[in-house]
């Protein structure tokens, strides 16, 4: 046993001073390669999460800008769907990336053609649906006229971030593509439930549900579409193309606002909430070629369709 001395007590000065001296230094050194070691870590730690972040940045972009593009729906080549006798839809291909749309003026020049641009979240649109619903349907099932509709997505900033007017497009072009001949029906139930603006509109649970109202054939393949906003990159396109034009078949140069009505070609500048007047027009345009059997009430005045 000792008594409590260490051996450091039997050192000279020098000696005590030279292992405090190396002490120190083993101590510096040591802390040194903390220090190293903390800033490798630390270094690494934030190259894993750059990575990360160009990683997220990178699927970002490929989703939205830099995905593939895909084909359009079936049966919309001019980047609206034509609706015709019996209310039964005119079948066409898929638009083909980088492809032009379709044009569909060469038709029978003696039906009528009513081509209507919108956005299902446009009020106006709404009264010129439930306006006109009625007597464009007796036109169209007794193959007076035809129905092309476009629809657009324009109104996306109304719906509080819920994106609506492309949503709602989206389905109506996943409705097009599996049950065309069910689109009209579609078309009316979506004006029934069209939101008002600022407001987040139907859920795409809510817009599936409309499909089944609709009686769609192949619903699930729709809700699916519907979730995955399959045509999500041609609606996008399609509103593009309206905006930038031209406007095929017709002298206006570009849709500038929804909705834009043309019957054969001329924009209807009417009041958007009188069957009447639109009734009229679309007679004149027609050469008032119509019957009275082909349009249904109300009729415009005797004096303005006169027999044929």
């Amino acid at each position: 046993m000792t008594d409590g001395d260490t051996g450091d007590d039997r050192l000279s000065v020098n000696d005590r001073r030279e292992i405090a001296r190396r002490k120190a230094q083993a101590l510096r050194a040591e802390q040194k390669k903390k220090e190293r070691r903390t800033r490798v870590l630390l270094q690494g730690g934030i190259a894993v999460a750059v990575l990360a972040v160009i990683a997220v940045v990178s699927l970002i972009l490929v989703n939205t800008y830099l995905k593939p593009a895909t084909p359009g729906p079936l049966n919309m080549a001019s980047d609206g769907i034509t609706i015709g006798q019996n209310l039964k839809a005119v079948t066409t291909g898929a638009l083909q990336p980088g492809d032009e749309p379709v044009s569909s003026a060469s038709r029978n020049p003696e039906v009528i053609n009513i081509r209507v641009y919108l956005d299902y979240q446009c009020p106006i649109c709404k009264k010129f649906e439930t306006t006109n619903e009625k007597q464009i349907s007796t036109w169209l099932k007794t193959g007076a006229a035809t129905l092309e509709i476009h629809p657009l997505s324009i109104f996306d900033s109304s719906s509080v971030g819920a994106k609506y007017s492309t949503r709602a497009a989206n389905a109506a072009a996943c409705v097009a593509n599996y049950s065309p001949n069910t689109f009209f029906t579609f078309n009316s139930l979506l004006y029934q439930k069209a939101p008002p603006k600022q407001t987040e509109g139907l859920s795409d649970a809510g817009l599936i549900a409309l499909t089944k109202q609709a009686k769609v054939t192949h619903p699930a393949s729709i809700a699916s579409c519907i979730t995955n906003q399959s045509f999500k990159t041609w609606v996008n396109a399609a509103t593009q193309r309206a905006a930038k034009g031209p406007i095929p078949g017709s002298k206006e140069e570009k849709v500038t606002d929804t909705p834009t009505v043309l019957v054969d070609g001329v924009k209807y500048s009417g009041a958007l909430d009188d069957a009447n007047e639109f009734a009229l027009f679309v007679n004149t345009a027609a050469g008032n070629a119509f019957t009275e059997e082909s349009t249904a009430s109300p009729t415009p005045a005797p004096s303005a369709t006169p027999a044929p």
